[in-house]
């Protein structure tokens, strides 16, 4: 808000607002020539919180133990799981019927241990107005904060705290639904709460309104790369001195019958193996046919590193790098020389002030499909070169246990990436039984988890459209 008042004949200005700081500002239009904008230091980030909702289970140390064990995530695909609530039996049973993916990697639910309660969750009221999916981002949000240490409630701390959670697809089941109202001539039924249910910005919205977090409010939409840049925009902006902490992620619900129907139709889904559908999510291996559609969140709170001193915050890892890029080349598929993922690493290797070779592991994007894998492989040994082949650079994907969460993924894969350097521990890739001919020497992904030195890891996350992010964590001080 500002106040003009006329002086002199000139109009003076002045900010009736106090800046979060306590300083005014008392600028005056003193020239028409404007100087440079005020410089910021480059600040530091660190990780202090960790949540997660994954097929493996609720919880970050369910999920990853899971993960270390070698379980899976994956099961066959039920009526149940299309969301199709409102259609005749027949109808839900033939649709079923009619996928040619029959495998699914959904959050397991119930009220056991390590299974997501959605009562917990979501209040009855709460039902009307909150899809599955911003409820996985607020259970994952619930336990990063919880982990970090963090519930301010000075005013002051709220305003300096933002919230970056981004989704891939929304809720497709709800559309799905609002189309069966229109053509049944019942739009009058709609729930006036139909759009705040599908807005993909809502998931950081419900947080946080949930917490008071008056700092950036901020939602990533780019597919399967959505989760990475929600993480790496949040870097940015507390390296920017837009917040002093930030919580990050991604989330998705998309394991209905209208999704799953897209991407079969696209042929993207695995269909081979949907009599044995713990094998169906298999990246690298020479028998891959698709990846298995999962769902899910991953959050993380940032903060700002010696915001995080202060208080004595444990800290996981330090965001040090963030690389994008775009492939200009197709809406679904890579270049064949992967020369978009080259990019996003070779970025983020960059802005971190590292070499190839100080590199100890990477979280790949592979998803199991036959181009998107061997593609990726190849990005990784043109960057990394004789560091790829010497056997000193461990690599994984660990959709083999989570399927492809999708906007989810990125999140979920930055966590595992950071606790592979908590705990020294490189994850496996789940099925992988024969490898790709693109790997020979000592440039071969891990097939059982590895216990080894690790101080720098790098995740990657592509996305339909061509955009690709990566992301560098290395220890902490």
């Amino acid at each position: 808000m500002m106040r003009i008042q006329k002086w002199n004949g000139k109009l003076k200005h002045y900010n009736v607002f106090r800046s979060s700081n306590s300083r005014y500002f008392s600028n005056s239009r003193s020239s028409d020539v404007f100087g440079p904008p005020p410089t910021s230091p480059q600040r530091r980030v660190v990780v202090t919180g960790l949540g997660m909702v994954s097929p493996l289970g609720t919880g970050v140390k369910a999920s990853w133990e899971a993960l270390i064990e070698g379980k899976c995530g994956v099961r066959a695909l039920t009526a149940d799981d299309l969301n199709m609530e409102g259609f005749e039996n027949e109808t839900l049973l033939g649709t079923l019927k009619q996928l040619p993916s029959q495998v699914v990697a959904a959050v397991p639910r119930g009220k056991n241990v390590g299974e997501f309660d959605e009562e917990n969750w979501l209040h009855p009221k709460d039902k009307k107005y909150m899809a599955r999916f911003i409820s996985y981002a607020l259970r994952a949000s619930e336990e990063a904060l919880r982990d970090a240490g963090w519930s301010p409630e000075d005013s002051e701390q709220k305003e300096k705290t933002g919230v970056a959670i981004g989704g891939g697809i929304g809720s497709i089941s709800d559309i799905l639904e609002a189309a069966k109202l229109i053509s049944e001539q019942r739009v009058r039924r709609l729930s006036p709460f139909f759009i705040p249910r599908i807005l993909i910005n809502m998931a950081a919205g419900h947080v946080s309104i949930k917490y008071g977090f008056k700092g950036p409010n901020h939602a990533a939409a780019t597919a399967c790369a959505t989760g990475a840049h929600s993480i790496g925009d949040a870097f940015r902006m507390i390296r920017f001195g837009d917040a002093e902490v930030m919580v990050a992620g991604g989330t998705e619900s998309s394991t209905d019958a209208l999704s799953i129907a897209g991407f079969c139709r696209a042929r993207a889904l695995s269909t081979k193996y949907n009599s044995s559908p713990q094998k169906a999510s298999r990246p690298f291996d020479c028998n891959r046919d698709g990846f298995v559609i999962g769902e899910g969140a991953g959050i993380m709170v940032l903060e700002e590193l010696e915001h995080a001193k202060q208080r004595r915050a444990k800290i996981y890892a330090e965001v040090r790098g963030y690389g994008m890029s775009g492939d200009a080349h197709h809406i679904t598929q890579p270049q064949n020389d992967g020369h978009g993922a080259f990019l996003a690493m070779e970025r983020a290797l960059k802005q971190a002030g590292l070499f190839p070779d100080q590199v100890d592991y990477i979280n790949a994007h592979a998803t199991s499909t036959p181009l998107g894998d061997c593609v990726e492989a190849k990005a990784i040994k043109t960057l990394f070169t004789e560091h790829a082949t010497s056997g000193n650079l461990a690599l994984s994907s660990t959709k083999g246990a989570t399927g492809h969460l999708l906007g989810a993924a990125g999140a979920v894969e930055a966590i595992f990436s950071v606790l592979a350097l908590h705990h020294d521990i490189a994850p496996l890739t789940l099925n992988l039984e024969e490898p790709d001919p693109i790997f020979h020497d000592g440039f071969t992904p891990l097939k059982a988890s590895r216990k080894m030195s690790i101080k720098s890891v790098l995740t990657n996350s592509f996305g339909f459209g061509g955009t690709n992010a990566s992301l560098m964590f290395t220890s902490p001080l």
